[in-house]
């Protein structure tokens, strides 16, 4: 999946612990937790890292149409 068909990363809130783990597993500084939304910049290189390091599995990625 390359970047550019990607629409944006779903955060489940009601999931989402706001533990920090997906925000100190990325390698490129490019997620944010702004109180208690998950922010992701254009640094993101789709490592999926986060994805992997949260332990609640509230990060997806989801395809544009």
């Amino acid at each position: 999946m390359k970047k550019d068909q990607l629409d944006e990363f779903e955060v489940n809130i009601d999931k989402c612990m706001h533990c920090g783990a997906c925000v100190g597993s990325c390698p490129q500084n490019a997620i944010y937790l702004r109180e208690v939304v998950l922010e992701f910049n254009d640094s993101c290189t789709l490592c999926k890292r986060c994805i992997k390091a949260c332990p609640v599995g509230a990060i997806k990625l989801v395809e544009s149409a």
